[in-house]
């Protein structure tokens, strides 16, 4: 079963880690990364720019709005993202206490949807 680990951040905590840490955490992060790459057990990660560089867009009664950087009302913002495989929710929380970032944030583990079924049942 396939689950999406979202990471969030809150550039506040990140900006207040001592000189190096960032780079720290984040070697170790790669490092644990490649470990479950290659045992097959992440399928794909990125890093996603700064929160401001993002642009979201709403349609409402046919009117479409882009408006500037993420609509959240957090201080956390999505940072990156894991794919992994896991046999449950269980085995998939476990992996992502594994990585660093919930000392900074968040991580949001959710199951991802068989796209498959979906396409079929709607006969596309």
């Amino acid at each position: 079963m396939r689950f999406m680990l979202l990471i969030y951040t809150d550039e506040n905590l990140i900006n207040a880690l001592p000189p190096g840490e960032f780079d720290r955490l984040m070697r170790e992060c790669i490092l644990h990364a490649d470990e479950l790459r290659a045992a097959g057990t992440l399928i794909d990660s990125q890093q996603l720019e700064h929160a401001p560089s993002a642009r979201s867009l709403r349609q409402r009664s046919e009117r479409m709005a882009v408006v500037d950087g993420p609509f959240a009302e957090t201080k956390e913002m999505l940072a990156g993202f894991n794919l992994i495989e896991a046999a449950d929710m269980d085995e998939a929380v476990r992996i992502a206490s594994e990585f660093p970032w919930t000392r900074t944030g968040s991580i949001e583990v959710r199951p991802v949807r068989d796209f498959g079924a979906v396409r079929a049942r709607v006969c596309a």
